[in-house]
């Protein structure tokens, strides 16, 4: 599914999907740099993220696979 990551004003991370109108915040990422790992939102979704180098600008929107259900 695509999703738009992105920094909100006070720089906390959220994850938008659009197909849901779904913005939820990052409330826990798997690595410290988030790409290629998973990251949980605040809503209890897991979604596994591509690999992308750390310093990638944002927002960004990706491809990302939801795990669980």
């Amino acid at each position: 599914m695509k999703v738009m990551i992105r920094k909100n004003y006070a720089g906390a991370l959220s994850a938008y999907v659009a197909k849901k109108d779904l913005e939820e915040p990052i409330v826990e990422m798997e690595t410290p740099a988030m790409w290629g790992g998973k990251v949980t939102l605040a809503n209890g979704w897991t979604l596994e993220l591509p690999a992308m180098p750390a310093d990638t600008v944002l927002p960004i929107t990706v491809e990302a696979r939801k795990l669980g259900d």
